[in-house]
């Protein structure tokens, strides 16, 4: 009988320690940025591929349709001190003794901004640079760069605070589904 007691109380606890797992990877992957930027917006579509109008594709990371119309996100995952401009062609990221530098984003987002824009003219289209927490912009922050948290607090925010009549953006957000196609 006391095997079997132990058999049981082995049993017991593994089954707690797999559930515990399987509860903490859930709510980890709720966490992520994608699961929450999809709880902030209506739809979403992410690493694809839209038209350029010049006959090629320009990739996009997030593009989501949100009560302020269609947003546009690249997300950049950087640590260290972020030192850039609206002029700059390249930033510098510094770690402790480390540099590096980064092309300048914007050119890309404008690029993107323009391509979206190209395939629903009448819809509002924002784009944003999202660095992670590990960024620092410490001499200030250059035009349509923001936090990634700081933007999902404000696009979940919106969307629980604003009655947008999302119908007006559907044609226009079913336009640019059948025109992205998945990376």
């Amino acid at each position: 009988m006391p095997t079997d007691n132990l058999t049981l109380g082995l049993m017991l606890g593994g089954g707690l320690v797999a559930l515990s797992v399987l509860l903490w990877l859930r709510r980890r992957q709720r966490n992520t940025p994608a699961a929450r930027l999809r709880r902030a917006c209506r739809e979403m579509l992410t690493q694809v591929f839209v038209p350029d109008g010049e006959g090629g594709q320009i990739h996009i990371e997030y593009l989501l349709l949100c009560p302020r119309g269609i947003v546009i996100i690249n997300v950049k995952d950087v640590s260290g001190n972020v030192f850039g401009s609206d002029a700059m062609r390249e930033w510098a990221v510094i770690t402790g003794s480390r540099r590096h530098g980064i092309r300048n984003p914007q050119d890309g987002l404008f690029d993107r901004l323009a391509a979206v824009r190209r395939l629903v003219p009448t819809l509002p289209v924002h784009g944003y640079i999202a660095f992670t927490a590990t960024a620092n912009f410490s001499k200030g922050v250059p035009t349509h760069v923001v936090l990634l948290e700081q933007l999902i607090d404000e696009l979940t925010r919106e969307a629980a605070t604003t009655n947008t009549a999302y119908d007006a953006y559907l044609p226009g957000w079913e336009t640019l589904k059948q025109a992205a196609i998945t990376a």
